[in-house]
């Protein structure tokens, strides 16, 4: 339904009409109007109770802590109305009265949201009830996403917290764990998939406000399912930051699908699955239950390595973990094989020498491992703690201790060994230009940053070839420390995007390339702000395999469902309404612009023909040409060859 205006003008006799009372020019009686208006709401039939509430919407989403309303018995008022909507099905069925609900209680949402006396008094109003009602699903899921919104905002404050815990606790806490986990799949089987004609008029008239058809149906459905999961992990969130159900809440399944609980695009400042996971390793319970989950300990550590706007929030997980003595005899093994390549990680959203602060959590008890006092379960582990060692510690000492003309040597052995890596890698020796770069890379000076990113980039561009992605995960990752926070080395973030893809990591692969291309449209270089083909069709793909609905349309294909009228639910007013017809939805996809054609560099001519080498690295061309069989896998990987020159 579209915006009300209340400032129009309509001409009744009504003296507890919210449109006229609202246009009283008398302070004073304006707001005894207003009391009036409120306690007499709840009792009438009015038709224009719909127009009202749609009012009283938009100005506490507008002036949410205008203190006007809630002092006027607001909360009382749409209090009520839930309750009846709930309890009297037919009154709910007539005139508008289906959108009553929704409406009062993202009203009562708005105006708890931000200070914590309106949130005392809606508690005092017995506002929390109500919105138990539906967040037990006692009409749709269209009111328990403002459910639990609402109930979500009136928990994050201290004064009001008991007012949900104290006899909802443990069905509040289910119930946020049960819609974090099935929202998706309940907002697809009863909305997205449905066709078109059969959908419920009024959810589709709340999501596009009366404008728009069916793309934009879809497109605020995908939307709101992802808030649905992130205000479930908020409310869950607010239990967990006191400590309360934690038993409940480190739950081993639960916290295996948190993992994957990533918020989305459409909610980019949500801290999603990983900050409620941060919550828990503020506490001991929480860092025991985590510390045993080796699945989810790899996840944390693909995200800390990763392009997302939860890296920070990642890592100071694994930090805290491996603080605790109890859950860094359990975690290290793990943690280190990824955080190794973060050592050198500089300043991160405002905070500075990050890398540092990894490198001495995880370097605190190095001298018991070495010394074989304490011994960790992975041999390899304890090989990339003397591997961290030397970089951080032996090598500075060794480098600080170096004459000029001993480093001036270094830098030109250095030169040489890349363009012997790089001749290695044109011939097609890709061990051999692994050498190379690592050679290279062991005389480098740790003071040459910028040739450090390029050995790196470099050597994953062979490894990819090798189809070794973690190895390549970790080159490109490196090479991203080094460089700058505000311009990331860009064909490292491609290459670990292609790497990701590889492993099958969609999010982490879509992050890296949105990256890519941001950084590309940024670019002084890159005339007019193009998006490289290979790059949107790398997008295009993860969107689709990250897609919130994605699972659900997959195991409603398998099943071949086309049966018509057929619900998961027993709901009473669903069944009043309408029975619902199934059809499969398409995905929506991403169509960025393309690039005319491809762009190459040259390959350099060593010990073979211009014909074999473009036989062999069909690079930057969308031309199909016979491939070297031995070769053909490895081609695959880059998407067409795109992103594998090398640099000088």
């Amino acid at each position: 339904m579209p915006p009300v205006n209340i400032d129009q003008q309509f001409s009744c006799s009504d003296p507890c009409c919210f449109f006229c009372t609202m246009n009283e020019p008398n302070p004073s009686l304006r707001r005894s109007k207003l009391i009036q208006c409120f306690k007499e709401m709840p009792l009438r039939n009015d038709q224009e109770h719909v127009l009202a509430l749609s009012g009283l919407w938009n100005i506490a989403m507008k002036h949410p802590n205008n203190p006007e309303f809630p002092s006027l018995g607001v909360f009382e008022c749409m209090g009520r109305l839930i309750q009846r909507a709930i309890k009297d099905k037919k009154w709910l069925l007539s005139n508008q009265n289906i959108y009553i609900p929704y409406y009062a209680a993202h009203v009562i949402g708005s105006y708890t949201m931000n200070k914590a006396q309106f949130a005392e008094k809606a508690a005092k109003s017995g506002a929390v009830s109500p919105l138990m009602e539906l967040l037990r699903g006692k009409i749709t899921w269209v009111e328990k996403r403002v459910a639990v919104r609402a109930l979500g905002h009136i928990a994050s404050h201290d004064r009001t917290f008991e007012a949900v815990a104290s006899h909802h606790e443990r069905e509040v806490v289910e119930l946020a764990m049960e819609i974090a986990c099935n929202c998706a799949k309940e907002v697809y089987e009863e909305f997205v998939r449905v066709k078109e004609s059969m959908r419920l008029k009024y959810h589709c008239n709340l999501l596009t406000r009366g404008l728009g058809g069916l793309e934009i149906e879809n497109r605020k459905a995908e939307e709101w399912a992802s808030q649905l999961q992130c205000w479930s992990l908020y409310l869950l969130n607010c239990f967990a930051c006191r400590e309360r159900s934690l038993s409940l809440i480190c739950d081993k399944v639960f916290l295996k699908k948190l993992c994957g609980m990533w918020g989305g695009l459409v909610n980019p400042t949500s801290p999603a699955g990983i900050g409620l996971i941060k919550t828990l390793c503020e506490t001991k319970i929480g860092r025991q239950s985590l510390s045993g989950l080796e699945d989810v300990i790899e996840a944390i550590c693909n995200v800390a390595r990763s392009s997302a706007e939860w890296q920070m929030m990642s890592i100071d997980c694994l930090l805290l973990l491996l603080k605790d003595p109890e859950s860094r005899c359990k975690v290290i093994d793990t943690a280190v094989l990824f955080l190794v390549d973060l050592v050198e990680l500089g300043c991160k959203e405002g905070r500075p020498k990050v890398g540092q602060k990894i490198t001495q959590v995880l370097l605190q008890d190095y001298h018991k491992i070495k010394y074989g006092k304490l011994r960790l379960k992975s041999e390899k582990a304890k090989k990339v703690l003397e591997e961290i060692w030397d970089l951080k510690v032996d090598r500075k000492r060794r480098e600080k201790l170096m004459s000029e003309d001993e480093i001036r040597e270094r830098k030109l052995l250095v030169r040489k060994l890349k363009k012997q890596g790089n001749l290695c890698f044109w011939s097609g020796d890709m061990e051999k230009a692994v050498v190379k770069y690592s050679q290279a890379l062991y005389l480098c000076p740790l003071k040459r940053r910028k040739e450090r990113i390029v050995l790196h980039s470099n050597r994953a561009q062979c490894r990819l070839l090798m189809r070794d992605p973690e190895s390549a995960i970790s080159d490109t990752t490196r090479a991203l420390c080094l460089s700058s926070a505000v311009s990331p080395h860009g064909k490292s973030l491609w290459r670990r995007s292609q790497a990701y893809d590889m492993k099958g990591l969609a999010r982490e692969s879509l992050m890296d390339c949105l990256m890519f291309v941001k950084g590309r449209i940024k670019s002084e270089k890159t005339k007019r702000g193009r998006i490289p083909y290979y790059a949107a069709r790398m997008i295009n793909k993860q969107m689709n395999a990250t897609w919130i609905f994605a699972s659900s349309r997959l195991r409603s294909c398998n099943k071949g469902e086309e049966k018509v009228g057929e619900t998961d639910t027993d709901d009473e007013v669903d069944n009043m309404m309408m029975n619902i017809n199934s059809s499969q939805s398409e995905s929506i996809n991403v169509e960025p612009l393309v690039e005319k054609r491809w762009r190459r560099r040259k390959p350099q001519m060593v010990g073979r023909s211009r014909k074999e080498l473009r036989r062999h690295y069909q690079i930057g061309s969308s031309a199909h040409v016979k491939k070297d069989k031995n070769l053909e896998s490895s081609l695959n990987v880059l998407n067409h060859g795109i992103g594998c020159g090398l640099e000088d």
